[in-house]
Formats: C-alpha cells, sequence, structure tokens
C-alpha cells in the first residue's frame, strides 16, 4: 500500500511542497491536496484589483490545472483535524494519513478590531480588494490612512505599498492635492531586518508627504465619527480607512488544540510538530520568519526533503535557513527587492536593491514561473 500524504491548502507552500513531492516520488504515495477555495491567486494580485488593474477573473489560477503524478485535489472545506490519529474529516469526506501536512495559512479577524467592519476596508482578501475596486472611484478626496490592526500580519511590505500605491492612484485622477495619507505601523521601521529597504521607503514616504507613524496599531474605529483610534489613545480622522486586519489561525486549526499563542509550534530546521509525522509549514506556524508567501515556499522545499528522506531513507536535508525574496512596489511604476535571513546569523538581516523600471520584470517572472510550475503551461 502506498503512504498516504495529506496536504490541507493550496496557497504557496501547499503547492510547492506538494510539486516537489511529485516529481520525487510521485510514482509511489498517495497524495491528496486540499483546499475549500476552486483557485489561487498571488497576493500581490490584490493591488491589480483593488486600483482597477486587472478583473478579478484575470488573477485566479484554476485548481483543476493540477495534473501531476500521485496528486489528487480536491475542492473541499475541512471541519476536524486530529493530529494524533492524522485523520481529517471535510464536508465531503473522512481521510486518513500516514503524513499530514497543514498549511492552511492565516484568517482574517475583521471582528477584533471594533467598528473596522462597519467603517473600513480591508484589502488582504481578494474579496476586500473587490469591494476597493467599487469604493476608490467614488471618493473625491480627504484624509486616507492606512492602518495595521495586529501582529504579525502578512507580507510586511504591502502597507507600505498600499500607501505609495495610493498616492499614485490619487495622483492619476487629479486629487491627490486634496488628500492626505498616513501609514500606521507596529514597526520602528518598515522593514526592520532591513535598514536599507527601510531608508528607501522612509525617502519615498517623505518625497510623496505620506506621514509614516511608526510604533503603533489601530485598535478600533468610530464609523459614525471616522475616527481610528490607536493603541495609545490617539484619535486619527479618516474619509477613507484601509485596514490591515488582526490575523489569526484558521479555527479549525485552533479547535485541533495544536497551537500555542495562536499558531503551531513547529522545529525550525525542519517544520516537524510534537505530533509525529505532523508538519506545518507558512503562515499557521510560528516558526520565526515573516508571513509571506516566498517563505511558506521555502519551508515547503525543507519539508518535502524531509519527508522524502523519511519515506526513502535518505539522508536528512540541510536545515531551513529562513531565507527569502520579496518584491516591494514604490508606484511610479518601479519596484524594489530585498533579500531577507532570518536564521544564518545571530539576528535577521537583509539586503536591497534599488527599485526600478527593470525589476517590474524579475516579479512578473518570479509570478509566471510559479504559475508554470505549479499549474502547467495551460491557461483558461
Amino acid at each position: 500500500m502506498k503512504p498516504r500524504i495529506l496536504v490541507l491548502g493550496a496557497g504557496f507552500g501547499g503547492l510547492e511542497l506538494t510539486t516537489m513531492l511529485s516529481e520525487e516520488i510521485g510514482d509511489r504515495v498517495a497524495l491528496t491536496l486540499i483546499d475549500k477555495n476552486e483557485s489561487f491567486y498571488f497576493g500581490f494580485s490584490k493591488f491589480d484589483v483593488m486600483f482597477g488593474n486587472k478583473t478579478p477573473k484575470a488573477v485566479k489560477i484554476a485548481y483543476k490545472r493540477i495534473i501531476k503524478p500521485g496528486v489528487k485535489f480536491c475542492q473541499e472545506t475541512i471541519t476536524n483535524i486530529d493530529p494524533v490519529a492524522k485523520r481529517v474529516t471535510t464536508d465531503k469526506a473522512n481521510y486518513e494519513a500516514d503524513i499530514l501536512v497543514i498549511a492552511l495559512g492565516a484568517d482574517y479577524d475583521i471582528a477584533a478590531t471594533p467598528g473596522l467592519a462597519e467603517g473600513g476596508n480591508e484589502f488582504y482578501s481578494l474579496k476586500g480588494a473587490e469591494r476597493l475596486r467599487e469604493v476608490l472611484p467614488a471618493f473625491k478626496g480627504g484624509k486616507v490612512v492606512v492602518g495595521v490592526c495586529g501582529a504579525p500580519f502578512k507580507c510586511p511590505p504591502a502597507p507600505s505599498e498600499a500607501a505609495l500605491l495610493m498616492h499614485d492612484y490619487l495622483l492619476k485622477h487629479g486629487i491627490r492635492n486634496k488628500c492626505e495619507i498616513s501609514l500606521v505601523m507596529p514597526f520602528g521601521l518598515p522593514i526592520p531586518p532591513s535598514p536599507d529597504t527601510s531608508k528607501a521607503l522612509l525617502r519615498a514616504f517623505e518625497e510623496r508627504n505620506i506621514q509614516f507613524i511608526p510604533k503603533h496599531l489601530v485598535k478600533a474605529i468610530d464609523p459614525s465619527r471616522h475616527v481610528a483610534i490607536t493603541d495609545v489613545g490617539n484619535e486619527m480622522p479618516f474619509d477613507l480607512f484601509l485596514a490591515i486586519p488582526k490575523h489569526r489561525a484558521p479555527e479549525v486549526v485552533e479547535k485541533s488544540g495544536m497551537t500555542v499563542n495562536g499558531w503551531i509550534a513547529v522545529e525550525k530546521t525542519n517544520l516537524k510538530t510534537k505530533y509525529p509525522g505532523v508538519y506545518a509549514i507558512g503562515d499557521v506556524n510560528s516558526v520565526g520568519t515573516p508571513k509571506a508567501g516566498v517563505f511558506a515556499e521555502g519551508a515547503a522545499k525543507v519539508a518535502a526533503k524531509t519527508i522524502i528522506a523519511e519515506l526513502e531513507k535518505g539522508e536528512e536535508p540541510t536545515p531551513y535557513k529562513g531565507d527569502g525574496i520579496c518584491y516591494v512596489e514604490f508606484g511610479d511604476g518601479r519596484v524594489g527587492k530585498v533579500n531577507v535571513d532570518f536564521f544564518s546569523g545571530p539576528s535577521p538581516f537583509g539586503s536591497y536593491t534599488e527599485a526600478s523600471v527593470d525589476l517590474v520584470a524579475d516579479k512578473q517572472y518570479f509570478g509566471s514561473s510559479r504559475e508554470e510550475r505549479w499549474f502547467g503551461k495551460f491557461r483558461d
């Protein structure tokens, strides 16, 4: 009987791990990939939708394109996870696994910020970006606040990108002079591990008259007064509030009993949980890297190699380095790049490649190469 590998979640982590296992041992395992959605999209594509550059349909990649040796994709909603028995229940079936990989990401807890649902807009989900696509054309000027409502949060550069791209959008529509843009973040710098990237962003904020408010969070919204309230009680009036909502592990993960301080604890070197045969990769764990797709992908590579070594009685792979590349939208048609390493040195460090038009093509290739690797060349 072939070993049964069950992968929960088809984001960066689940897709890369599934692809690697299929390539290396697809003919020798029974691999099931489960996700509640019918399609995937890259996180950075939400800005394209939000600002009207692409339709929601154009950024979605259908999971039905996954045709790989040994892999079966199931669009189902997971209702229960038993990590001890490695048993999973969905709205359609029951599964038992020899190896279980949890890659379910992080969910958004809108209700954790009082007033956000009634008085603000989030742009971290595709649904939120679609809503803003309708809201923005009706905006005629005033105070724009981009506010982080909790930490940790996905894609640390995204709040800065939102502020810079909002500047471009308002300029394009001839109302930038009628607007103020503020960015509220819990960090002292926009990208703490990379001082050079942070300096470049702060310089871009200054050039565009964007107010950067560090070391604070938005804790509540007063919808009736159009006011954002920070963690120290300061009030920030707004006409348009763009939220980075508080994140949490998916409820089904919390109910499983696997979380410690909100997230699944794993061994930093190989992404194993305390449960034998159970791994957790990507945003759902507390390994210590940012919650971003590229780090989920890197973790998936190590977890996949560890699983292969276990099944094939091979050598353990090189430990997870916690390194990755992030592209940063600076607006004005330019993209910067930051290489960050979290585990190789005594503290996290990053190097910065200056924003340019040339790096736009690099970012596009980053997306297209992964689409081809995970889904094949066919495009609907």
